[in-house]
């Protein structure tokens, strides 16, 4: 089975739960506290492909570090969101849970069962 991994905010209540989630269904998770380790553009520009999304999508447009560094953002190309992602994680929308080619947001928390072993 290829591995779990979790892009996990501590103190985020929503990624707690994910990872508990995560935890009850017996899957040992690679957890990366991607506000210590963020993710490069690469990474980001792969995980929005997983998700079908634009790297746009995965910004959480309500924090401090959104409004402060993405005020251009509709103007910026999907390489230009990732660099920024990189630069600034805080505005990952978190948790992002990842496994093998596939991938969800987890907001719900219940939106990580949508990955699990049937």
């Amino acid at each position: 089975m290829s591995e779990f991994r979790i892009y996990h905010n501590p103190r985020c209540s929503k990624s707690r739960q994910a990872l508990a989630i995560l935890e009850e269904a017996g899957i040992s998770a690679t957890i990366i506290r991607y506000l210590d380790t963020p993710p490069t553009a690469a990474e980001i520009a792969e995980i929005a492909q997983m998700l079908d999304l634009a790297p746009l999508a995965l910004c959480r447009k309500k924090e401090d570090d959104f409004i402060t560094y993405f005020s251009e953002a509709d103007s910026l190309s999907d390489d230009e969101i990732c660099d920024l992602l990189a630069a600034h994680p805080k505005v990952i929308e978190r948790p992002l849970i990842i496994h093998g080619e596939k991938a969800v947001i987890g907001r719900p928390p219940e939106a990580v069962t949508a990955l699990l072993p049937k």
